[in-house]
């Protein structure tokens, strides 16, 4: 299919999803407003029905879908939680002198939306808007804590497990495992998983719905603090992540479970 085609096809698309969500809703007056013949008209209909984004009544009417809302409230929780979120990670960041990020979840895809940089020379490879590895960042395993079982299995089951450095998960039944022990004890950690230099601890947002929201986590390079003092940042770690819950309508206990002992490698991937 020529990109021109395919162009057209996604104008056309998008002009008959906004004439949707303004009140036209007979295929007769769509076709009439977009200028094209009826079949076209059905054809992309048809097209935005599969996925969603319009739904159709029993009198043939088109609405608007819930897909279209889904999109909506992602972009705006996101853009929420991000907004709330700054101080708090700036502070966290500055109390800690570490690297802080915040992570939202959406369709699979674990992205970081903000980052607070430590005041070491060390770098990570982290970038707003990029992607978190789902087996080997705290963040991602957080956020796969919100998951239902069969979803979770789903997206575990399609993780590319490439192995960077000898802590790495290695199987989906491996993620799931750690992502549920980490989601009960309300945290969870990059051991080295990602970075053989970097230890990682992560907690989740909740939202007002009492979801999780984002994922905050502080990650900090061996040369700076070994495995246990990285440990001894989750009060600090859980005091922000309440706090950013409490501004964004939680009311609710969030579950935390500081560790006891540091967990020996062998026994933990988080």
């Amino acid at each position: 299919m020529a990109v021109g085609h395919v162009s057209q096809s996604l104008s056309r698309a998008l002009e008959l999803l906004d004439l949707v969500a303004n009140g036209t809703g007979s295929l007769d007056a769509l076709a009439d407003a977009v200028g094209v013949h009826k079949t076209t008209v059905l054809r992309l209909l048809r097209t935005l029905e599969e996925h969603g984004y319009v739904t159709r009544d029993a009198e043939y009417r088109y609405h608007v879908g819930s897909a279209v809302f889904q999109l909506a409230q992602t972009s705006l929780d996101s853009r929420d939680v991000r907004g709330v979120a700054s101080p708090v990670l700036r502070a966290l960041g500055a109390d800690t002198g570490q690297t802080v990020h915040l992570a939202a979840y959406d369709a699979g895809t674990v992205t970081y939306i903000d980052k607070v940089e430590s005041r070491q020379p060390l770098r990570m490879y982290s970038r707003v808007g990029l992607p978190a590895a789902l087996h080997a960042t705290a963040v991602a395993k957080v956020l796969l804590g919100g998951l239902d079982d069969a979803e979770l299995a789903r997206i575990a089951s399609a993780v590319d497990y490439e192995r960077f450095t000898g802590n790495t998960i290695g199987s989906a039944a491996e993620l799931v495992e750690e992502v549920r022990r980490s989601a009960a004890r309300g945290w969870a950690q990059d051991h080295e998983e990602h970075e053989t230099f970097m230890n990682c601890v992560g907690a989740p947002v909740f939202g007002a719905d009492g979801r999780i929201a984002a994922a905050v986590s502080v990650s900090v390079p061996n040369v700076v603090l070994p495995y246990e003092g990285v440990l001894g940042l989750l009060p600090a770690l859980h005091d922000a992540t309440a706090r950013i819950s409490a501004q964004l309508g939680f009311a609710g206990d969030a579950p935390f479970l500081p560790p006891a002992s540091p967990p020996s490698r062998k026994d933990t991937h988080d």
